[in-house]
């Protein structure tokens, strides 16, 4: 028997899932996939893919995908250029699931938390690697910073330890 789309969002409650990516999540991008299909497929939730970029790196890749510096050119759409943005894309291509983009300016993890409320997210997915409380003191953790600030739940995506 097939439900509808806000029956399922009622029972898993997610109608907006912000996935943050970056630049090492390469080596976790098809877990990521899995569990952004496995969440957001049953209740048709829509998938919103994010970036944050700092000012530094803002500039590095437009002038990289030969954008002007006086061109109007958003943070969105330099994360749709983005090569983890667009290798999540295709799994969700594959599995049927509807998203869009969302590029940000600024510190990551404030960034992906502000970019996640912006989108009125009911959930956070986040991916990460196992780091030692040393490891975590010394270099900091995007992904734990993310789950202390973002305004809804967060789901942590680990990678193969390195």
């Amino acid at each position: 028997m097939k439900t509808s789309t806000a029956h399922n969002q009622a029972q898993t409650g997610f109608e907006t899932i912000f996935v943050a990516l970056g630049p090492s999540d390469h080596d976790r991008i098809d877990r990521l996939a899995e569990k952004v299909i496995d969440l957001a497929g049953p209740s048709g939730a829509q998938v919103v893919l994010g970036h944050v970029f700092t000012k530094e790196e803002y500039a590095e890749r437009r002038e990289m995908l030969n954008f002007g510096p006086h061109s109007e050119v958003t943070p969105d759409v330099v994360a749709q250029r983005f090569d983890v943005v667009r290798d999540i894309g295709e799994h969700l291509d594959t599995a049927d699931i509807d998203y869009a983009v969302r590029g940000g300016l600024g510190e990551y993890s404030q960034g992906i938390a502000d970019l996640a409320e912006d989108e009125d997210a009911d959930l956070v997915v986040v991916g990460g690697r196992k780091r030692s409380p040393t490891g975590k003191a010394v270099f900091g953790s995007t992904a734990q910073e993310v789950m202390l600030s973002a305004h809804c739940p967060v789901t942590f995506v680990r990678g193969d330890a390195e």
